[in-house]
């Protein structure tokens, strides 16, 4: 048996294709910086002196990192429903994106402030820097300045990740394959277009945030150091 393979009823398909990788890209773009947000708010929380607000930290963490992303969606899906709330499936697609983020950006973060040197705080503190000026300067900018390319793979993740969230009808890249194979029968060649336009979507996201990282941190393009 010879497989022949025609990408016509596919490519003609083009701008559905268009429509979800743009969709695909908008949820990435609002988990990331949402999320983004919230991970480092759950960091610096687990750091908190509050017994309190360190354990609810630990708990939402915890509680995200070890179950699916698809039950996760599914929770926020149907919990909003059964609550009374109606929400679009890409509006319920990106709070659990961001939710699910959160907290894995949240542990990368953490693992950067732990790595920043006591002697540093120390003597940030004998210049006499106000507490914030210290968590900002000396604590969080160097912390992300050394997890940045660990941020930046897991962004690019969930954007790869968000290809699930076709299960509760949000219009992405993956939702519109599975329309088009339907549609024209050919689900081989359907799937090789949509990885591909996947990969390309993941090199525009990386070469996006190496620009970032060139203008967020001068001093590693100064030293020349791999963002």
């Amino acid at each position: 048996m010879t497989l022949q393979l025609d990408f016509g009823a596919v490519l003609e398909r083009w701008p559905s294709l268009l429509e979800g990788a743009l969709l695909t890209l908008q949820l990435a773009v609002i988990a990331t910086l949402v999320g983004g947000a919230i991970g480092g708010l759950a960091a610096v929380g687990r750091r908190s002196r509050s017994a309190a607000v360190s354990r609810l930290c630990e708990v939402y963490v915890e509680a995200i990192r070890n179950t699916p992303l698809l039950v996760q969606i599914f929770l926020v899906y149907f919990g909003l429903a059964s609550l009374g709330f109606r929400f679009s499936a890409f509006a319920v697609a990106a709070l659990a994106l961001t939710i699910n983020v959160g907290a894995y950006t949240s542990e990368i973060v953490r693992a950067g402030l732990d790595a920043i040197p006591r002697g540093q705080i120390e003597a940030a503190e004998g210049l006499a820097l106000s507490r914030a000026q210290i968590y900002r300067h000396v604590v969080l900018l160097p912390a992300i300045e050394r997890v940045y390319p660990a941020l930046t793979s897991q962004f690019v993740l969930l954007m790869l990740a968000s290809s699930v969230t076709s299960q509760i009808s949000a219009e992405e890249l993956t939702a519109v394959a599975n329309y088009i194979q339907s549609d024209t029968y050919r689900a081989f060649e359907t799937y090789i277009v949509v990885a591909v336009i996947y990969l390309v979507l993941s090199l525009v996201m990386r070469a996006g945030f190496w620009g970032l990282g060139l203008v967020l941190f001068p001093r590693r393009r100064r030293l020349g150091t791999p963002l």
